[in-house]
C-alpha cells in the first residue's frame, strides 16, 4: 500500500480550518487528502505547531527544514520520498505522485498557492508564487 505523509506548517488546528478566514486551499486539500483514503492510500498528517515529534523523528524532514526553513512546508512524501515542497498539490497531483489517475469529475479546483491560518505574510513558497498569503485565525 502506499503512503503518503503529509508535513504542515504550524497551524491553529490540526487540518487549518478554522477562525474567521480560512484559506480556500486548506479545505480543498483535506477533500484530497480524503479522496486518496477512499482509493486504498494510507494518509498521514503531521502538524508542526501540534505534532512537533514527528518531523523532529524523520531525517528527511528534518533536513528539510534545516536546509530552508518553515518554507519547505507543507512537505509531502509518498513511501518516504519527498515529491513536495512548499505548496499542496492539487488532487490530479496527488493521484500522480501516488500511481493514481484523478477520475476528471473528482478533480479539485486549480491548484492555489497556500498558506496556513498562522503563516506569516510574504513567505517564499517553493515552486509557487512569490509570497503567500496571511490566514486569518491567529491574527
Amino acid at each position: 500500500m502506499t503512503k503518503l505523509a503529509v508535513y504542515d506548517p504550524p497551524m491553529c488546528c490540526s487540518t487549518g480550518v478554522c477562525g474567521p478566514s480560512v484559506d480556500p486551499v486548506l479545505p480543498r486539500f483535506s477533500a484530497d487528502l480524503n479522496w486518496l483514503k477512499r482509493q486504498g492510500v494510507e494518509v498521514e498528517r503531521h502538524n508542526l505547531a501540534q505534532q512537533p515529534a514527528a518531523f523532529a523523528s524523520n531525517s528527511l524532514v528534518t533536513g528539510a527544514l534545516r536546509t530552508h526553513g518553515n518554507d519547505c512546508l507543507p512537505l509531502v512524501l509518498v513511501d518516504g520520498q519527498v515529491v513536495s515542497r512548499g505548496t499542496y498539490p492539487d488532487r490530479s497531483e496527488l493521484a500522480r505522485l501516488v500511481g493514481l489517475e484523478a477520475p476528471a469529475s473528482e478533480s479539485s479546483p486549480v491548484k492555489e498557492t497556500s498558506s496556513s491560518c498562522c503563516s506569516s505574510p510574504g513567505v517564499v513558497v517553493i515552486g509557487g508564487s512569490k509570497t503567500r498569503s496571511s490566514g486569518g485565525c491567529c491574527a
